[in-house]
């Protein structure tokens, strides 16, 4: 298993690169070295010795201890969904993935959805294919939901994306009703290497690790690793908008404090992965927002904040500067979008992928209908495909399924922030004097250190007694928000 890991991790080196250093003319080749490798890598996964001593240990593993047997059924649940792909299939969604990739970035340039489309059809039908070969109950998104959350089905996010209807539209236009913060400050000049620096500055103070990883620029900023001693950050940066790297770089560093802190003794092995991709968001949108946007961080952070942009922000009083960051408001960019209207961007996607993969929508009428839905449930007019249905990586790299996942780990983070107030009472008093390693060792001792021993629903009643409950979400969102807007409710 942890041959297969390194086989692994060496595609993801080369993925990284890709995003980060690749020079243009090497986007051919590099698409064969990454399929070439995914080929290897199934073969290795899929060879029946492996298979057969892994049949072998689940029969007969009375010896084995409780996290040798979590290893092990999870080894043989992946490897029976890795059997049903054949190694022609990985190779040629490799290559299609490699492709897509590269139309998205020049599509980005041209801001033109149609240098995407054909790619992006070609890719789309291959999901669809992949779903058929996993297979499924109920529709076939649940196929490829599964691999970003195992467990989920399509069915238990409609029920949940109802509630998110049913309670946090109606909230948010209660928001909208109030006078808005004044934000006009976060769009001055922040030059940006001063922006870069601060970033670097802001990731050493919540405790991420920079001799177990680094950070980078990237078209779209993401989280990479290669063990937890190598775990790969990137950001972007723009110099007109303050928010866009700043909390850029809070959420990528709440994923990496999360592979950095996973088991380096289970390399390879599922006790050393991640458990789900909600729970991974759980851990970015804590630190980005239930951390990164409350008044008690930045009443630790701010005064350096003023020092390294005296003119931008030196006569801003910090509470100013805290409601303008909470500014609630609907946005294009679904990474530059407020935390609360965020759920809508996710809702539109999760629907737009749905109808993809059903076949009730096609590649070529997207654009048409993502610029529907932002009118629909935003009232906002998309001007170009840049910032309309191009803004995305993921169709790009084929992540259909993953998006539900962010919203996920809100609904997460706000029951487990909760949780780790009870358990360090004086914890909000800690990160308002700039010490937020009381919340990391927490997040240490009751999330990461598991890798994927639990479920997702199983870690979440280990950790709050309660399975996820969206209540949690919407007690936090009222009691900010009618405090920022001055409301009762």
């Amino acid at each position: 298993m942890r041959k297969l890991a390194d086989v692994e991790y060496a595609i993801g080196v080369l993925s990284w690169d890709k995003e980060v250093n690749l020079p243009l003319k090497g986007a051919r080749f590099r698409s064969q070295q990454v399929a070439t490798l995914a080929g290897i890598a199934h073969d290795l996964f899929t060879d029946p010795d492996l298979g057969k001593l892994i049949e072998e240990l689940v029969a007969d593993g009375a010896e084995l201890d409780e996290a040798q047997k979590r290893n092990i059924t999870l080894s043989l649940r992946d490897l029976k969904r890795s059997r049903k792909l054949d190694r022609d299939f990985i190779i040629r969604r490799s290559q299609l993935v490699s492709a897509a990739y590269h139309a998205w970035l020049a599509a980005r340039k041209t801001n033109d959805f149609s240098v995407f489309a054909d790619p992006l059809a070609e890719l789309v039908a291959v999901k669809r294919e992949e779903a058929e070969k996993i297979g499924y109950e109920h529709h076939p998104y649940d196929a490829l939901l599964d691999e970003f959350e195992p467990g989920m089905t399509s069915r238990q996010l409609d029920t949940l994306f109802v509630e998110v209807r049913e309670r946090l539209v109606d909230f948010v236009r209660r928001i909208r009703e109030q006078p808005e913060p004044n934000d006009d400050f976060l769009y001055q000049t922040f030059p940006k290497d001063s922006q870069w620096n601060y970033g670097l500055a802001l990731l050493r103070k919540i405790g991420y690790d920079f001799d177990a990883g680094r950070q980078d620029i990237s078209e779209h900023p993401f989280t990479i690793n290669f063990s937890p001693e190598d775990v790969r950050l990137t950001t972007r940066v723009d110099e007109h908008n303050f928010a866009t790297m700043t909390w850029s770089c809070l959420h990528e560093a709440g994923h990496g404090l999360y592979e950095q802190g996973l088991p380096s003794e289970q390399y390879g092995l599922p006790l050393g992965k991640y458990l789900s991709l909600g729970i991974h968001e759980s851990q970015s949108r804590m630190w980005e927002n239930n951390v990164g946007r409350s008044l008690n961080f930045w009443q630790a952070q701010y005064p350096e904040l003023q020092s390294v942009f005296p003119e931008q922000l030196g006569d801003v009083p910090v509470t100013d500067f805290f409601r303008a960051i909470n500014k609630i408001t609907p946005s294009l960019i679904r990474v530059e979008s407020d935390e609360l209207h965020y759920h809508f961007h996710v809702l539109i996607r999760y629907e737009l992928e749905k109808a993809l993969l059903e076949g009730s929508l096609e590649v070529a009428d997207l654009r048409d209908a993502w610029n529907e839905k932002y009118l629909a449930y935003l009232d906002l007019e998309v001007p170009d495909d840049r910032r309309g249905v191009l803004q995305d990586i993921h169709w790009a790299h084929g992540s259909l399924g993953y998006f539900p996942t962010y919203s996920l780990g809100s609904f997460y983070a706000a029951q487990f922030y909760h949780q780790a107030t009870i358990d360090i009472p004086d914890l909000e008093q800690s990160i308002s004097q700039g010490n937020t390693k009381p919340l990391l060792d927490w997040l240490r001792e009751n999330i990461h250190c598991h890798g994927q021993f639990y479920s997702a629903n199983e870690l979440c009643e280990k950790v709050t007694g309660a399975r996820l409950n969206f209540s949690y979400f919407m007690d936090y969102a009222t009691k900010k928000y009618a405090r920022i807007y001055d409301f009762g409710f």
